[in-house]
């Protein structure tokens, strides 16, 4: 039986844009994936000091944003989990639920995977998965020397992929449109419609 790839590429989505997506799709075509989840958190384990939208409003834009797609799908499984969502618990539950067929790809940035040693039980998340990791704007150096030790031996289960460096932020977008500028071309055409009929991000900038 041919192995089943599946890429994950959590976030707060808070929105999701095209910075996002492009990422998403460069690194499905680019690994051969049959598809990729996006999963948006529930209560972000290391944002809990932050105010971020309602998970029901970016579970929606996220929906809206991959609608056109049919390699990108949704996953709830970190809205539906109660208490702080943590990678490593989202990947033992993903792989319980997929199969040993399946090989998961697990999508972040530089700057993400900086507090990798930060994050709950890193070495067995790095073990469990292929970890992708991607450079972003301001963010061209890969360092994994705060894992200390560990990160020799998962060195190899590291994988650098080049996408697109695309210099669009959650921030900025919540920034613009507490400011009442234009998001237009920043996120897809239905997530803007959401943003402005939902009234989001008017009252002031949320924590990225």
């Amino acid at each position: 039986m041919a192995e089943y790839k599946v890429g994950v590429l959590g976030g707060t989505f808070d929105p999701v844009h095209l910075g996002h997506l492009i990422v998403a799709e460069d690194v499905r075509q680019k690994l051969g994936l049959q598809e990729v989840l996006l999963i948006p958190a529930g209560q972000p384990s290391l944002k809990e000091s932050r105010s971020i939208s309602e998970a029901e409003h970016r579970l929606e834009m996220v929906i809206l944003a991959t609608a056109s797609n049919p390699y990108l799908n949704v996953s709830t499984i970190e809205i539906e989990r109660p208490g702080p969502s943590y990678s490593v618990d989202t990947i033992i539950e993903l792989k319980a639920g997929m199969g040993a067929g399946t090989k998961i790809y697990f999508i972040a940035g530089y700057d993400t995977l900086a507090d990798l040693h930060h994050w709950k039980d890193p070495r067995r998340l790095i073990e469990m998965c292929q970890v992708v990791a991607v450079a972003r704007p301001g963010h061209n150096k890969l360092d994994m020397r705060p894992l200390g030790t560990d990160v020799r031996s998962a060195s190899d289960r590291i994988m650098k992929v080049q996408v697109p460096q695309i210099d669009i932020s959650a921030t900025g977008i919540r920034q613009r449109v507490a400011r009442g500028l234009s998001i237009r071309y920043l996120v897809p055409e239905a997530v803007e419609d959401y943003i402005m009929a939902n009234n989001l991000y008017v009252r002031g900038v949320r924590g990225s």
